[in-house]
């Protein structure tokens, strides 16, 4: 039996203890950045986004994001072309709710750009999505779900010309290693992957701050930008 003189500091901790979770609960991060994942993507077009935005997400400025991967198929892990296996954390079947969504690459596109699930997903969430992002031949397939029609967009270095060619609607940029039209961002993917991520990171914060990952991750002891 708990003595009634006892409650009122038993009720005070209970309320203490519950405050700290409240706070705890408003900490986490509420909106979200998917990047699509599958069997043979091409690594730095998802370790790149997922290294900037994960340095990001640990700061006060960014905690509202968490990134997450999502696979287009159904296994709990998918395989890199280089060969790196990753777990994902959710599923295209699930139609995540995202605020950010990526699109990689790989050498063999058809299968993604014949997925109307994928396309789907994507032309869901363009009326509503804060950003959409292509790396390297990532970007036929937003072409392919009509979200670049009449955008200034680019893919992989070399590419334009096939771009321009299967999606006429489209502004193809030449040269150039990424470019942002209203709230898409598409780049030459591979390395350039780290400089379309940290561009869209200063969208999405500020220069300054984007300006604090790039200090993380050293680039500028190898990459004069």
């Amino acid at each position: 039996m708990i003595h009634r003189y006892l409650l009122p500091t038993l009720l005070k901790r209970t309320l203490f203890a519950l405050s700290l979770l409240l706070v705890a609960a408003s900490a986490q991060a509420d909106k979200r950045i998917g990047i699509i994942v599958f069997d043979g993507v091409l690594t730095s077009d998802i370790t790149a986004p997922i290294e900037v935005f994960g340095i990001a997400s640990k700061k006060a400025w960014f905690s509202d994001y968490d990134v997450i991967t999502i696979n287009v198929g159904d296994g709990a892990t998918v395989t890199s072309e280089e060969g790196l296996t990753l777990a994902v954390d959710a599923h295209l079947s699930d139609r995540p709710e995202v605020d950010v969504l990526l699109v990689p690459s790989s050498y063999d596109m058809d299968p993604l750009l014949e997925n109307k699930d994928l396309i789907g997903y994507i032309r869901e969430l363009e009326p509503k999505i804060e950003w959409l992002a292509s790396n390297c031949s990532g970007a036929f397939v937003l072409a392919e779900a009509g979200v670049l029609d009449g955008r200034k967009a680019t893919t992989w270095a070399g590419g334009e010309g096939d771009l321009e060619d299967d999606y006429p609607a489209v502004d193809v940029q030449y040269d150039t290693n990424y470019v942002i039209d209203g709230n898409v961002i598409t780049s030459n993917g591979s390395v350039v992957s780290y400089e379309a991520a940290l561009a869209l990171l200063a969208q999405m914060s500020s220069e300054s701050r984007a300006d604090e990952v790039r200090a993380a991750l050293q680039m500028q002891r190898v990459w004069k930008l």
